[in-house]
């Protein structure tokens, strides 16, 4: 599908997904603007946490536009256009990686896992000196909350993200990675487990803050992807 990009002076960010998706359809580029702005978040800590990496995780959301919007044809809207969204950036994360490794089979991580007893990664007692700034304080938890997710195995940040980062149900969850909902309580538990002692108990508010990208970043993503579909036609 080729689309002729249309610019349109109209603010379309109060507009449900299927009438943003009717526009783009006709090449509307203020609706690629606003699907892309919209998304953007859920793509970039999907793609991250994969291939943990902020450059290659960009790469994999633009690649994940392009494909989208020039095969909107294929959007049928059985599901949620963000859920069909995350699922091309998660194949093409995987695919990518794939490349980059060989994979390990999933009951192979499984049972390593099982092996190591669910140990919880260990964190320094006291996050923050006494009296620093509330913001530095954020940051630091932060960063250091997003260490300990690319410290977990594959399987289970994939899960984390998804359940608690991105607070997908269960079965959503299971239909994206394409396992049974048992399997993603189960993988949700231990990775839990992993990072509960100081994470949880001192962190678990701050979850809405990881992989930021927005600002700047965000509306670099629009200009490139409107850039990369003017190309395609």
């Amino acid at each position: 599908m080729h689309l002729a990009i249309l610019r349109q002076q109209v603010d379309l960010d109060g507009h449900r997904d299927e009438e943003l998706v009717a526009l783009a359809r006709q090449g509307g580029e203020n609706a690629i603007r606003a699907l892309i702005k919209r998304n953007n978040q859920r793509l970039f800590r999907v793609a991250r946490t994969v291939t943990r990496d902020d450059a290659e995780a960009e790469d994999v959301v633009q690649e994940t536009y392009v494909k989208a919007f020039t095969r909107l044809d294929s959007f049928k809207g059985d599901a949620l256009f963000s859920t069909w969204l995350t699922r091309i950036a998660l194949n093409e994360a995987l695919t990518r990686i794939r490349k980059r490794r060989p994979v390990a089979e999933l009951e192979e991580l499984d049972v390593a896992a099982a092996a190591n007893g669910g140990q919880v990664i260990m964190f320094p007692t006291s996050l923050t000196p006494p009296g620093a700034d509330a913001e530095l304080a954020r940051g630091q938890a932060r960063e250091l909350l997003e260490q300990a997710i690319d410290e977990l195995p594959e399987i289970f940040r994939l899960v984390f993200i998804l359940r608690d980062v991105e607070e997908m149900s269960i079965e959503e969850t299971a239909a994206q990675l394409s396992i049974k909902p048992e399997t993603v309580k189960t993988r949700l538990f231990r990775a839990r487990r992993l990072m509960r002692t100081a994470i949880e108990r001192r962190l678990s508010t701050g979850f809405a803050e990881l992989f930021p990208f927005n600002g700047w970043r965000c509306e670099r993503m629009a200009d490139r992807v409107v850039e990369r579909l003017r190309g395609e036609a």
